[in-house]
């Protein structure tokens, strides 16, 4: 039987901080080690798994996941979700260009499906809807820092990148918790516990947008917001855990509903970056400072690196991810130029839209627990989404310069 923190503190056996210490070393070390040397071509969270994958069981074994690294990690994962959510803006999933987003995610949808199923059919993978699933997300957590540094974040390629790549998330993160949750009921059901899902979620928003105007309870938010009370901060997390434990009752997955989390924080107040700006740095302070790293770096001492290269055919799998992924949103960015947007941009559309690890690592592991996937093709999977981190960004950044 699995040991668990509870069963732990229950016990009366003191927990290790060793693997956890080690773990924030890394996280720690990675921003610094960039820092000293700004031209390595490797964003954070793929160094922060690469580092993962040689310090834990799979080279070094000088780290291992236990019960502290692995609940802090899930708690991350879910976090990094939330901040993904807290990055989506409605206005860019309606208006003028809601009908090229709308077009491009069916698209993908459609692609993700042929692709899965025709890998399926070869004998590549086992389930073709997880592999789909899988495809369909976009890193929008990395790419919107990459369009801001790049001064496209307001340009039209930005804006429908921005929209392509939350309608992918959103699709993803959705069917991943419709399709392969642990305590998956039949698909109607499942349709029906995400509509209530999503009414509950429409009932904070609306309580909150109400409740927002008492000028009393707005100036009290104010003056406890920057003292140690921290008010914001605790009702964010209050809404976290609130929503993913109520997807969780539902028989959905918990990253559904601290993904709804960050979207609703977002309708509830869209102007929190203008109006009380310090709000969302602390939320990411605390999501990229401290909980996200901890999955990453987890996600790599998890990494089955001697499944990746137990044979040749493995290998060659993750190229074949990374076209698929290319293929499958790169491919819709093409309907983009109907908003005038030149060739370059384009390109620079498609590559970033086909940028993607944090969902796929969240399916493997999913897929993993579920025996929906072989460890070798979760290898390869989360191998073709770090080296899609790495190159479709370097690609497209000198399309977004020459464009501008």
């Amino acid at each position: 039987m699995r040991t668990t923190p509870s069963s732990l503190l229950a016990t009366g056996v003191p927990m290790g901080y060793d693997n956890l210490l080690i773990v924030l070393a890394i996280a720690a070390g990675v921003p610094l080690l960039l820092a000293t040397v700004p031209r390595l071509p490797l964003p954070g969270p793929v160094l922060e798994i690469l580092a993962g994958i040689i310090l834990g069981p799979a080279v070094l074994h000088v780290v291992e996941a236990d019960a502290a690294v692995d609940m802090l990690s899930v708690i991350g994962l879910g976090f990094l979700l939330f901040l993904a959510g807290l990055e989506i803006d409605i206005q860019q999933l309606r208006g003028p260009r809601a009908r090229l987003i709308g077009s491009g995610f069916l698209a993908s949808a459609a692609l993700a499906a042929a692709v899965g199923r025709l890998m399926h059919i070869a004998g590549l993978v086992e389930n073709p809807l997880l592999v789909g699933t899988a495809l369909m997300a976009t890193a929008l957590g990395l790419l919107v820092p990459i369009l801001k540094d790049s001064g496209a974040i307001d340009r039209p390629v930005g804006q429908l990148t921005i929209g392509g790549a939350s309608a992918g998330e959103v699709g993803a993160v959705v069917l991943l918790s419709l399709l392969f949750s642990e305590r998956s009921s039949g698909a109607g059901s499942q349709i029906l516990l995400l509509l209530t899902l999503a009414g509950i979620s429409a009932l904070i928003v609306a309580a909150s947008v109400r409740i927002g105007r008492w000028a009393w309870l707005t100036g009290t938010l104010d003056r406890l917001a920057d003292t140690s009370a921290q008010i914001r901060i605790r009702l964010a997390m209050l809404l976290v855990v609130g929503l993913s434990a109520m997807a969780l009752h539902l028989g959905l997955e918990a990253i559904l509903g601290a993904f709804v989390a960050g979207a609703v924080l977002r309708l509830v107040d869209p102007h929190a970056e203008r109006s009380h700006p310090r709000f969302h740095m602390k939320l990411a302070g605390l999501g990229y400072g401290f909980l996200v790293p901890v999955f990453f770096v987890t996600s790599g001492i998890q990494f089955n690196l001697g499944a990746l290269f137990e044979d040749t055919g493995t290998i060659l799998r993750v190229p074949m991810f990374l076209a698929a992924l290319l293929l499958v949103r790169g491919l819709p960015a093409l309907l983009y130029r109907a908003a005038g947007l030149s060739w370059p941009d384009v390109a620079a559309g498609a590559l970033l839209q086909a940028t993607s690890l944090p969902v796929i690592v969240a399916a493997a592991t999913i897929g993993l627990k579920l025996d929906a996937i072989r460890p070798e093709n979760a290898s390869a999977l989360v191998a073709a989404g770090l080296l899609s981190v790495i190159l479709f960004p370097l690609l497209a950044l000198p399309l977004l310069h020459r464009s501008r």
